[in-house]
């Protein structure tokens, strides 16, 4: 066997061994027995696929335990979809590998074919609470984001005054967080009517969380900065980083395409900015303000 082969082998061979220890680790942790049943036979068969390679190599190869752990500990602080959805990511590796390997290594298609599965699987059977109310969680943030910052840029060069724009921005965005809370209850309610598994008040209180959460990192640069304008500027480059933390949280955790639904955001809420920086700018020459 070639050292080229030889190494390439040994290296998804770890990483068979490395999977199955995680998702080992985590059906411990699960309590639904179906998530439980899956995560469980999956394990299985990464074991197997170690076991495979290495009849083939001849080694016993050491998991990477660091990636164990830290996998473990993403997966019980961001949620099982997001852990393992992004863990699943590195078997891509493995799948052109496996795919590509000579033809009479018909073993190893299989395992190709075994490790296609897994993402599949896991699409379909995981199920949890962060991701059934991700609809409310994106209401709070989108609403906080659009609405927020086109309200701070049109303040900013309105006011031109760091703590009034400050106060200005927390009214507006507590009165508007009770506001959202109040939409996503009566939103929830309705699908609740519509045989939805969703509670109205964990919804209205998702919403109403995420949208406060995101007023408190928007309004924050306004008490550090003497400048407004850099204010401003932090302000709105934290609003990018949120959407594009968020959108890379979800398109993960469910499997969707990044790109498309962060530059969508990301454009809406530049877009409302720079429409209430040139309203405050409109408004003030109109209205002959200085403050």
């Amino acid at each position: 066997m070639r050292d080229r082969t030889l190494n390439i082998l040994t290296r998804m061979q770890r990483n068979e061994i490395t999977e199955y220890h995680i998702y080992s680790k985590l059906a411990n942790t699960i309590k639904d027995p179906a998530n439980k049943d899956v995560i469980q036979r999956i394990a299985g068969e990464e074991h197997q696929h170690y076991t495979k390679l290495k009849s083939i190599t001849q080694l016993e190869i050491k998991p990477r335990w660091f990636k164990v752990y830290f996998y473990y500990v993403i997966a019980k602080i961001f949620g099982l979809s997001f852990g393992l959805k992004l863990m699943e990511r590195g078997e891509n590796l493995a799948v052109k590998f496996y795919a590509d390997y000579p033809a009479e290594k018909s073993d190893l298609k299989a395992l190709s074919l075994d490790e296609q599965k897994h993402e599949k699987a896991l699409l379909n059977i995981l199920s949890e609470e962060r991701l059934e109310y991700a609809g409310s969680i994106v209401l709070g943030l989108n609403d906080a984001l659009v609405e927020l910052t086109g309200a701070l840029a049109g303040l900013t060069f309105a006011l031109q005054n760091n703590k009034l724009i400050a106060l200005a921005g927390m009214i507006t965005g507590f009165a508007a967080s009770l506001s959202m809370a109040a939409s996503g209850y009566l939103s929830s309610k309705e699908e609740a009517d519509e045989k939805s598994s969703k509670s109205p008040l964990k919804a209205a209180l998702y919403t109403g969380i995420a949208y406060i959460i995101t007023v408190a990192l928007l309004i924050t640069p306004y008490f550090i900065f003497s400048n407004v304008f850099i204010s401003l500027g932090v302000t709105m480059t934290t609003a990018v980083l949120i959407i594009f933390l968020y959108t890379f949280y979800i398109t993960t955790a469910k499997g969707l395409k990044f790109w498309k639904r962060f530059l969508e955001m990301a454009l809406i809420s530049i877009s409302i900015a720079i429409i209430g920086f040139l309203a405050g700018l409109g408004l003030k020459l109109f209205l002959g303000v200085d403050v």
